[in-house]
Order: C-alpha cells, then sequence, then structure tokens
C-alpha cells in the first residue's frame, strides 16, 4: 500500500511521512533552538515553504516538456511532483539566511533540518505502513469489453501495459483518462481502463459524452482487481512490462510528469 484512504481522499505515505517527520522538526526546533516564540514561527513557516516551492520548481524544470502542454498543472500542488533534493537544499538556504545573526542556533536548525530529511528518507525506505509492490504480476482474471466480449488479461501482454482503475464518480479518475487516452494511440503502449463496480450504461455513456476511445476498456463489477492489487481506493495504475511483470503502481491522480517517465519519455 503506497496510499491511505481518509473517506475518499487518498493521502500518499509519502507526504504522511513528511508530514510526521515536519511535526517532529517543529517541536524539536521549539525546545533545543531557543529562538523567541515569533522569530521560530517565521523560521519554520518559511523553511516549509521553501522546501515545497524549491522541490515543485526543481521538477517542472526538469519535467519541463510535460508541463508546457498545460503550464498551470505546475502550480497543482496537490499533484505528486517534487524534487526531494532540491527541496532540501532550499530549506538550508532559507535557515542560513534567516539565522545568519546567530551562527550557533543557525548551525543547530540546519542540522535538525538535516535530520528531519533523513528520517524522512528512513521511513520511505523502510515503509511501515506499506505493504510492498502488488501485484508481483499481472493477475490472471477475465472481464467483459463494453461489447459484452471477454478479455483475458494475460493475452494483453507482449508490450508494456497499464492497467488503470477508475470509476465515473471519481474526479481524478476522470482529470487522468485523457492522459491515458494518449498513451493507448500509442503503438508500444497497450491501455486498459477496468472500470470498477459500476454497470455497463454510465461507463458506456460517460466515455461516449467526453470522445474517450480506448481499445480495451473493461468493466469490473466484483471490484477483482482492486483486491488483486491491494488498493486503498480509485484511481490506482499498473505498469507491466511486456512479460507481465509489475514494474509501478501509482495510488492518485496521474500526472503527465509520471507517464512520460512510465513510458521513458523526454
Amino acid at each position: 500500500m503506497d496510499a491511505i484512504a481518509l473517506g475518499p481522499v487518498l493521502v500518499p505515505l509519502s507526504r504522511l511521512y513528511a508530514l510526521a517527520c515536519a511535526l517532529l522538526l517543529l517541536a524539536a526546533s521549539a525546545w533545543l533552538l531557543g529562538l523567541p516564540r515569533g522569530r521560530h514561527t517565521r523560521w519554520f513557516n518559511g523553511l516549509i515553504i521553501a522546501w515545497i516551492v524549491g522541490a515543485r520548481l526543481a521538477h517542472v524544470a526538469l519535467n519541463l516538456p510535460a508541463y508546457q502542454a498545460d503550464p498551470l498543472d505546475a502550480l497543482k500542488f496537490w499533484l505528486p511532483g517534487y524534487h526531494a533534493p532540491f527541496g532540501l537544499a532550499a530549506a538550508l538556504a532559507w535557515s542560513a539566511w534567516q539565522l545568519r545573526d546567530r551562527l550557533g542556533i543557525m548551525l543547530r536548525a540546519l542540522g535538525l533540518t538535516l535530520g528531519a530529511a533523513l528520517l524522512w528518507l528512513g521511513l520511505m525506505s523502510w515503509s511501515p505502513l506499506g505493504s510492498g509492490m502488488t501485484p508481483r504480476a499481472l493477475p490472471e482474471l477475465s472481464l467483459e469489453n463494453l461489447e459484452g466480449e471477454t478479455v483475458d488479461l494475460a493475452d494483453l501482454t507482449g508490450q508494456t501495459l497499464i492497467v488503470n482503475l477508475w470509476a465515473t464518480w471519481c474526479p481524478p479518475c476522470r482529470r487522468e483518462l485523457p492522459l491515458l487516452a494518449e498513451a493507448d494511440a500509442r503503438d508500444d503502449v497497450t491501455v486498459v481502463i477496468a472500470n470498477q463496480g459500476e454497470d455497463l450504461l454510465p461507463v458506456a455513456r460517460y466515455l461516449d459524452a467526453r470522445g474517450l476511445e480506448f481499445e480495451h476498456p473493461l468493466l469490473d463489477p466484483r471490484q477483482s482487481l482492486m483486491v488483486e492489487s491491494d488498493a486503498p481506493g480509485l484511481p490506482t495504475t499498473l505498469l507491466f512490462d511486456a512479460e507481465g511483470r509489475t514494474r509501478e503502481r501509482h495510488v492518485g491522480e496521474l500526472t503527465r510528469a509520471t507517464l512520460d517517465d512510465w513510458l521513458g519519455d523526454e
């Protein structure tokens, strides 16, 4: 599991770990730095802002082609896409500048910030709330397409395969479908969109109304793929290689940068 469902909201574990580390940094710095309350608040708030903005700007710069089609995506901070090392560098630079008149406190602040970053990296590696990559390989399932024909997922291997779990009531699912439709138009990728738990009519109407065409739109009324992939919610997207081995799993809304990285696009 790489996210936790809080009602209809999916919270990535990476952000949950980051929040825990930030709260620990807040408590430790309030106790160890000895700064006046007002200055401590300004330093800490600025550090968090510098970290987030710095990490986001670096990610956008490194994936600029993915954001040229829709530059406003760079401002959607709730979407994945952060470059952690650059964010840390921005946070350290903020601390050095903000506390430049108090060398001892500045050095302690830098040390605490580095400690929080190392703790986050440790949590990401250990992943105490995660369950690892699930499934290990393409599930042996047969689902019906919108024409009522049975499709065996195993028959779709042979090249890169993307399997997307979605529903018409899910806003992030709807937002990412056009991206998946673009990928489906490629000759070197097979895309499966497997609707979870809905009947044929609403699915067909939704895709038709928005002009979305997929070669393999499938129905999964029993949500078998959600069970097989241990998905905490929708959307969930799985990437398989030509032999059907799982390469990536993404819970939450896909971005163009993530998809380009999966497919090796520059």
